[in-house]
């Protein structure tokens, strides 16, 4: 009987250390040529690429002072920001109707607010293409594109939002409507505040996918650039130490980003915690 759990245990750590070994081979597959590519953006070699001859902030430099890149980058942050405002608004609005505007489906409802996640991006992108040109008439520009956009990112606000609200307590608003409170002056002092940092991540989650969305912008947004976009298109002559440069940067903007959505809102919640245990003792 020993001998079988010792046989059975060996088994078992050696079934533990080759999915270790095999997950290592996965995260090394994926993150490898992310570093690469940072790597190569301080590489003073003009192609690019190996060897690393020297280390230099040159190609960061050039990035900076060139102006297709600065309008390229302000366009991104010009839709980016249009499309966060416009996705909270729907994304939480939204949320409200579903948990709770008494929705005779909800599921079926929920499935087709997230469609445009599941639709593949390309598919979005052809069929706004021929609603501007053929239907509408209406000039491909950056408002195409804020529109494009705000199709595919309202639907992940809607269900950060509406995750918060299905586990809000409704206690909280019966007591403030026995206080005196109106509908709202419930929803400006009790509601909004407890399900802000959903929003904030939604927000920021909205804000992200903007910055780094490619392919339906690509169909709709005319002859006008983002900076997914122009890497695309300076990439088709070839990858220059330049385009590592503002690859990396991009890669940092959006992983700063995504660690604001999980930090800030966190950060909110324990900030006002702190104030609410301050300020109850004072309380008659």
């Amino acid at each position: 009987m020993a001998r079988e759990e010792s046989v059975l245990s060996r088994r078992g750590r050696i079934a533990r250390s080759s999915l270790l070994v095999y997950g290592g081979f996965i995260y090394l597959f994926l993150f490898t040529p992310i570093v690469l590519l940072v790597l190569f953006s301080f590489n003073a070699n003009e192609y690019g690429s190996f060897p690393i001859t020297g280390w230099t902030l040159s190609w960061y430099r050039q990035v900076f002072g060139d102006p297709d890149i600065q309008d390229a980058l302000r366009t991104t942050l010009s839709v980016g920001y249009k499309v966060t405002i416009v996705s909270v608004l729907l994304g939480t609005t939204a949320a409200f109707s579903l948990v709770r505007g008494g929705v005779r489906f909800p599921a079926g409802f929920r499935v087709a607010m997230t469609l445009p996640i599941m639709i593949p991006g390309i598919l979005i992108g052809i069929s706004l293409l021929i609603l501007f040109t053929q239907i509408l008439h209406l000039p491909l520009s950056p408002t195409s594109a804020v529109i494009g956009q705000s199709l595919y990112t309202t639907p992940f606000v809607l269900l950060l939002v509406a995750a918060r609200l299905e586990g809000f307590d409704r206690n909280l608003e019966r007591a403030a409507s026995d206080l005196g409170a109106n509908a709202f002056n419930r929803l400006r002092l009790i509601v909004i505040p407890l399900i802000f940092p959903s929003i904030l991540a939604g927000a920021l989650f909205a804000f992200t996918l903007s910055f780094d969305e490619f392919v339906i912008t690509n169909f709709i947004i005319g002859s006008y650039n983002t900076l997914p976009i122009y890497i695309y298109t300076q990439i088709k002559y070839g990858i220059t130490p330049e385009v590592n440069a503002l690859a990396a940067m991009v890669l940092m903007a959006s992983i700063a980003l995504l660690a604001l959505a999980f930090v800030v809102p966190a950060t909110y919640r324990l900030v006002r915690k702190a104030f609410t245990r301050r300020v109850a003792p004072a309380a008659p």
